[in-house]
């Protein structure tokens, strides 16, 4: 987003609050009994194939809309950024006096999952109120802001967008009236089956805001039947596909959801005053002092209320399919994901790479940041030095401007600085953790040949990605992803490194050990645990969630599934075959 982290665009202007009344509380609101708290077993069961559509973010009419600058010379996206993005976290607070400050520093730590705009709902009186903003978390809020959201409930969200002109309407959480009272909810995850849904829905007379799979939710909570108001989310939940980890908010409930593949994370603590925290990961619990209970399990909703934490299972499900590159690049390493240390996992990444792909060298040096741990595990494996050869600056945002003469590889250059007394003379170990369309590794690899290197020897801490994701990360289409197009020997011409080495899917799979079923390598494989039907990405595609367009711009932006789709499955095939040869 050319102007989200601007100091013009940080404006107050670009902040609302937003206040949901309820003049009364009904009695059908309140459980009438405990459920039977339990751990879902695992059950085997066919499922449907997910319809693929875009993650999106419902609309609230009494919030603006923010407009940016649509200059693209100006956006230090695409080449410049080229990983793939995980799209937002979520928080969730009940039985604290300082929820919504609590709430804002558990956000600080989830910044990394999105910085494109940052939101709370507290509870106060019987009120659902709301401040959102665009920008970083600390842009959005101060103490004026925090001091208008009392109470001892509150849940928050930070989100991460691709493009689009209508920002600030689509932060989250999002605050909707019905019937029965007020509900917020800060949603993670793509729903799959988001058209489908919204058809029947306006069918039935249903008005939308918005092209927002998170609207979609909104609509079947507010039509259910169903008492009392967690069964709402229950029979809302059946009728999703995809991936959603969900926290809802209503006057006197807090309620977590995990989808029944439990692809994206959600995680379960507590404070020392018996606060209870739902947080994307375990680094939010850590600042907050709440200590880290267990996940929230796949396919599961948990109601937190003055009867105090009960659990139900949403609905039978199959193997869970966590998302394996939480683990890779988007959590931080000190967090616990999916029961793991991320650090561990890096660290013996990069371990595998020095075993598996050994290369003389005199330094080892990692792109920063998510390449380090990995690094760190390769240089101790490979018994080198491993020092800070690329130093990155945290102050860049995603606008600049550049002189009138270019500068080539102007984008990477204001991110990442060479330190030449690292590099100069040097046979070099880069270490990254991962390569997606191949142009920012290429200047990568050329910014440290200019500072002297001798060689430059690329190690990748995880498989090539040949295949696009459809579970709530931005991924490019198929065609763009360099693995995808060419073998390992083009990739490392392409990126002119003098030798490259991916991480085996093989080694990650023995790695995970027993755990190894229970995640998604649909990127690695193309083998999609809900195998993708109808829509399909194309090149030049984008994940859109919710910040731009209708559905004329959804429909522009996806083609419909052909046979031409099986000659790719069977690339794929030939390319794991490769890639497994060479692991």
């Amino acid at each position: 987003m050319a102007a989200a982290t601007t100091a013009a665009a940080i404006s107050s202007a670009a902040v609302k609050s937003t206040v949901v009344n309820r003049s009364f509380l009904s009695s059908s609101r309140h459980l009438t009994r405990p459920l039977n708290c339990f751990e879902p077993k695992i059950l085997p069961e066919s499922y449907k194939p997910l319809h693929i559509t875009l993650s999106k973010n419902p609309i609230s009419e009494f919030i603006s809309s923010y407009k940016e600058s649509k200059n693209p010379e100006n956006n230090l996206e695409d080449d410049d950024d080229d990983k793939p993005r995980e799209e937002c976290g979520v928080v969730g607070i009940y039985g604290d006096p300082e929820a919504s400050r609590l709430c804002y520093l558990a956000l600080h730590a989830l910044q990394h999952r999105g910085q494109e705009g940052a939101g709370i709902v507290a509870v106060h009186d019987n009120v659902l109120q709301s401040i959102t903003g665009v920008g970083l978390v600390s842009d959005v809020f101060n103490e004026s802001k925090l001091g208008q959201l009392p109470g001892d409930m509150a849940i928050g969200h930070v989100r991460y967008s691709t493009a689009g002109s209508s920002m600030l309407k689509n932060v989250q959480p999002f605050v909707a009236g019905y019937k029965f009272g007020s509900v917020g909810v800060a949603h993670n995850g793509n729903l799959v089956n988001y058209q489908v849904l919204r058809a029947k829905l306006e069918e039935n007379g249903s008005i939308f805001n918005t092209s927002s799979d998170t609207e979609v939710v909104l609509h079947l909570i507010a039509i259910s039947k169903a008492r009392p108001f967690f069964l709402r989310i229950v029979e809302a939940c059946n009728k999703l596909e995809g991936a959603y980890s969900m926290v809802f908010l209503t006057e006197d409930k807090l309620v977590a959801v995990r989808d029944p593949f439990g692809f994206r994370p959600l995680v379960m603590g507590r404070r020392s005053n018996g606060s209870v925290v739902f947080a994307s990961e375990t680094c939010a619990l850590d600042l907050i002092e709440a200590t880290y209970e267990r996940e929230v399990y796949p396919g599961e909703v948990i109601v937190v209320d003055k009867e105090g934490v009960r659990s139900l299972c949403l609905m039978t499900h199959p193997e869970p399919k966590s998302c394996i590159f939480e683990h890779i690049y988007f959590a931080l390493p000190n967090s616990v994901v999916f029961g793991r240390s991320v650090y561990e996992s890096r660290r013996t990444f990069g371990e595998i790479l020095a075993t598996e792909s050994p290369v003389d060298c005199d330094v080892v040096i990692a792109v920063p940041d998510s390449g380090v741990v990995a690094a760190l595990g390769y240089a101790a494996k490979a018994g080198v030095a491993f020092q800070q050869g690329l130093i990155r600056s945290h102050y860049v945002g995603r606008t600049f401007i550049e002189p009138s003469q270019k500068i080539r590889d102007f984008g990477v250059k204001l991110k990442l600085s060479p330190v030449r007394a690292v590099l100069e003379g040097k046979r070099v170990v880069v270490v990254d953790d991962s390569i997606v369309r191949g142009t920012t590794s290429s200047k990568i690899v050329r910014l440290i040949k200019e500072a002297g290197a001798k060689e430059v020897h690329m190690r990748i801490a995880s498989p090539p990605i040949i295949a696009s994701c459809y579970y709530g990360v931005d991924t490019p289409s198929s065609e763009e992803l360099i693995s995808n197009r060419m073998s390992i020997e083009e990739i490392r011409e392409f990126i002119g490194s003098d030798s490259l080495a991916f991480l085996s899917i093989n080694s990650l799979k023995k790695l995970l050990g027993n755990d190894s079923p229970n995640f998604c390598y649909a990127c690695f494989s193309g083998k999609y645990p809900v195998e993708p039907r109808g829509k399909v990405k194309r090149v030049g595609d984008f994940l859109d969630d919710g910040l731009s367009g209708n559905m004329k711009t959804i429909n522009g932006g996806w083609i419909e599934r052909t046979r031409n789709q099986e000659e790719v499955s069977d690339k794929n095939l030939y390319l794991r075959q490769e890639i497994n040869l060479s692991g």
